[in-house]
């Protein structure tokens, strides 16, 4: 995949667009955008075996961009592919709308988005507040809504990991815009104007994650858990994993959550606090991407050597696992899910009808199943 970058990459308010590459095959939207930028130059390509989305940024909102493949900068938004056609022969152009747009792994779904947005040939549109600690669903939304104006997307795919966004897929809705999810699969029904949805089924994973953890520390001691916010997806997996240890394995103590949130720092602080709180903790479980750190970070400053289980495949946290100072990762499916909601919005935008519910594997991996995982990340490029 070659990627064209127009504009300043550190400037505020700056447009990104990878869409075909200054090429007039791309939209309208991502065309105007590409002769208001001053510069151009390349970047990397990803490719991946795994499944199919892509991911582009064209939207203008008070804040640097990135590039939806995992590169650097804040991220505004980015833009890659170009106009081709659906099984009917319809050009699709897909908006993708992520909050926390610069987390490690919220990059990794973004290169899935991008290898598939490229592999259909699709032009493709993200945005998301550039942070990688911050949350913000209101400058997302905004972002959104400037690139709906310079863009006519066919559908829009909303990372719904949080309730508060929930409005705003009603609104797309409403307006007649397909909209796709990931990485959570809420009820059918629960959220107006959502389609579908590609992710791991949470319970298994939480339940998945309790008894590797349960079974390595012989059914005895306390665990902690902690989550990076409190969230739709966060809370039902420290719940699943709760629930599990104490069917399968009542002789443990499973601490309540806390929240640790995305602050390496801070993190490690909390999570400091919680082994000194509890000198008999013995394990560590946490369901969001920065856990692994967190947890072997506190496990150093405590004098601790604990049983840790993190969420997510990114280079630290494999380095982590390879290192022997993490135990396992709960493998989601990020690349891949990325690109089932690439085929999914694809569908939706040709008029297809496509199932709600599109679960995939997300298996506990250990040292000895991380050779895969690298795989797909040096693929990524990420």
């Amino acid at each position: 995949m070659k990627l064209c970058i127009a504009g300043p990459l550190a400037a505020a308010a700056a447009v990104v667009v990878l869409a075909g590459c200054g090429s007039s095959t791309a939209s309208s939207g991502a065309s105007s955008s590409a002769s208001s930028a001053s510069s151009a130059s390349s970047a990397s390509s990803t490719t991946s075996e795994v499944a199919t989305s892509g991911s582009t940024a064209s939207a203008t909102g008070g804040s640097s961009a990135a590039t939806a493949s995992g590169g650097g900068g804040g991220g505004s938004a980015a833009s890659s592919g170009s106009d081709t056609a659906t099984a009917s022969g319809k050009p699709v152009s897909i908006l993708w709308v992520q909050p926390l747009f610069t987390h490690p792994v919220h990059k990794i779904m973004q290169a899935g988005f991008t290898d598939a947005c490229n592999q259909r040939h699709y032009t493709c549109t993200l945005v998301g507040n550039p942070s990688a600690t911050n949350y913000d669903i209101s400058a997302t939304v905004a972002l959104a809504e400037a690139a709906m104006v310079k863009t006519k997307f066919d559908a829009i795919a909303v990372y719904d990991a949080d309730p508060g966004i929930d409005s705003f897929i009603a609104k797309l809705g409403k307006d007649g815009y397909p909209v796709v999810t990931w990485h959570v699969i809420p009820p059918e029904g629960s959220v107006p104007g959502l389609k579908a949805a590609a992710a791991e089924d949470i319970p298994t994973a939480g339940a998945n994650a309790a008894d590797a953890i349960g079974a390595k520390i012989n059914g005895t001691g306390t665990v902690a858990v902690s989550e990076g916010s409190s969230n739709t997806a966060e809370n039902l997996m420290a719940k699943s994993f709760t629930d599990e240890m104490k069917k399968k394995y009542p002789n443990v103590k499973v601490l309540d959550p806390v929240l640790e949130g995305f602050d390496p720092a801070a993190a490690q602080a909390k999570a400091v606090g919680v082994i000194q709180a509890n000198p008999d903790v013995v394990a560590a479980f946490s369901t969001t991407g920065g856990g692994p750190a967190t947890w072997a970070g506190a496990q150093r400053t405590a004098g601790k050597n604990l049983s840790i289980i993190g969420m997510d495949y990114t280079r630290q946290n494999l380095d982590l696992v390879k290192a022997g100072q993490v135990y396992g990762l709960v493998a989601q499916p990020l690349f891949a899910e990325a690109q089932k909601d690439v085929e999914l919005a694809g569908a939706l935008a040709d008029g297809q009808s496509v199932p709600y519910a599109n679960v995939l594997p997300s298996p506990v991996i250990t040292k000895d199943g991380l050779a895969p995982y690298y795989e797909i990340l040096d693929k990524a490029g990420v």
